[in-house]
């Protein structure tokens, strides 16, 4: 049985209210103004990657269709509605029947992206999909900017593993969502049990230095946490003298010990020592994990470190200094009538500031070049040029409002390694800089 389809406690019965109130408002208007119905196409992107990135990476589109399906107006919700007033009673009889019935398309979850892709591409009548905002936007942005923190982690890690543990530095339901959106962008495991349960997401954890201080001595602590997890577990030396925490560990495991951790002091200084000193006490299969308050930049520090693996938690969980992806919804066509066969015409935004829209219902297309490396984002509307025609992005993701696209976790998290993988090397760089490919309007 899929875990996912078990529920949790971190599900909630109904996504309706994960949205702003003047998205019902709106509705309301609409519906006495009699443009409800009219067809309509919003879209989602980003004008601006956050500063110094060079790519974005798409995820939570799996969770998007979730909160789509489960995007229902049950008797609790409309009774708070006509409770506090925020819409009238036809509103609320039109909502109590909703369903979305329109289609989505979007970039396929793992894929990169850049300054006005458009990510998504939600399709229906205007009242369908103006509900539908927030809680796309709240989905994309936060679990975007993580799995985009999580993918220069990854680079920088360099095949060394990576493990997310940020449950204790986020709020409890975005730390599920963390976790996921971390594994897309390249982690190996979690130690967030409700992630695991939820998504499949392989975890992991031992001890803590509470559990060495619950002991009259360290080799105490040792001796019970080997009698009880076996010798392949992983013991925390850094509560009191290292060196010493070394020797007692291989004494009281062997040299079959799986591996220690170090959790605070010099990590590329303290690697190095005790490395050299495992070697010595015979355990050189003995690994060797850092945490404490790793980012990208610290992990990239200590690529010549003999370090195995690095647990993350806080600067992970919080996009790494950039905690959303900036991705905007935006009406970029509509219909000029309710009637089903009124062609469409395009919309846009026209204001000062940097936060203009580009009207029309888009596709994109990557242009690669005679290597066949990403050379250019190409976004436009009417036809597809030929040669662009099969290396179009966008995907179906729910076709007359049934999903048709979910897949394994693990599918987004292989495209990941292969979209970036197909970026310019200088994708990869750590310092500031611009997107790493162009984006071409045509």
């Amino acid at each position: 049985m899929n875990a996912a389809d078990l529920g949790l406690p971190v599900d909630v019965p109904s996504t309706a209210l994960f949205t702003d109130q003047y998205e019902l408002t709106m509705l309301q208007a609409a519906l006495r103004g009699g443009t409800a119905d009219r067809r309509s196409v919003f879209e989602v992107f980003t004008r601006r990657l956050p500063e110094g990135r060079r790519y974005g990476v798409v995820a939570g589109t799996g969770r998007v269709l979730d909160a789509v399906e489960n995007f229902r107006f049950d008797p609790d919700v409309l009774g708070y509605l006509r409770e506090h007033g925020i819409v009238d009673e036809p509103t609320l009889t039109w909502l109590a029947d909703y369903r979305f019935g329109g289609d989505i398309w979007g970039y396929p979850e793992g894929e990169v992206y850049f300054p006005g892709s458009p990510i998504l591409r939600v399709e229906g009548s205007f009242a369908e999909c103006v509900l539908l905002e927030t809680v796309i936007l709240s989905i994309l942005n936060h679990d975007s900017a993580i799995a985009a923190a999580a993918s220069r982690m990854s680079s920088a890690a360099g095949g060394r593993r990576l493990i997310e543990m940020g449950a204790r530095r986020t709020h409890e339901l975005s730390a599920v969502a963390s976790a996921r959106a971390a594994y897309v962008g390249g982690f190996d495991s979690t130690s967030d049990l409700a992630a695991g349960f939820r998504y499949g997401i392989p975890t992991v954890g031992t001890s803590a230095h509470a559990f060495t201080l619950l002991h009259d001595t360290e080799r105490d602590a040792f001796r019970a946490q080997v009698d009880s997890l076996g010798r392949g577990t992983t013991l925390l030396v850094d509560t009191y003298d290292v060196t010493e925490a070394v020797r007692t560990a291989v004494e009281v495991a062997g040299p079959e010990l799986g591996a220690v951790r170090i959790d605070s002091g010099d990590l590329l200084l303290v690697a190095h020592r005790v490395r050299q000193q495992l070697d010595e006490l015979g355990a050189r299969d003995t690994r060797i994990i850092v945490t404490s308050d790793l980012d990208e930049y610290a992990i990239a520090s200590l690529a010549a470190a003999p370090v195995d693996a690095y647990g993350v938690g806080t600067q992970l969980v919080t996009g790494s200094g950039h905690p959303t992806g900036s991705m905007v919804y935006k009406l970029v066509a509509r219909a000029e009538s309710g009637d089903p066969r009124a062609p469409l015409r395009p919309v846009a935004k026209k204001s000062l500031g940097g936060k203009m829209s580009i009207g029309g219902r888009k596709w994109a297309a990557r242009r690669l070049d005679a290597d066949g490396v990403a050379e250019a984002e190409v976004v436009g509307t009417g036809q597809v040029p030929t040669e662009l025609a099969d290396r179009q992005l966008l995907v179906e993701l729910v076709k007359g409002g049934e999903i048709v696209a979910r897949e394994p976790l693990d599918a987004a998290r292989e495209r990941h390694i292969a979209a970036r993988a197909g970026l310019p090397m200088s994708a990869l760089q750590l310092s500031r800089g611009e997107p790493v490919i162009p984006t071409e309007y045509v």
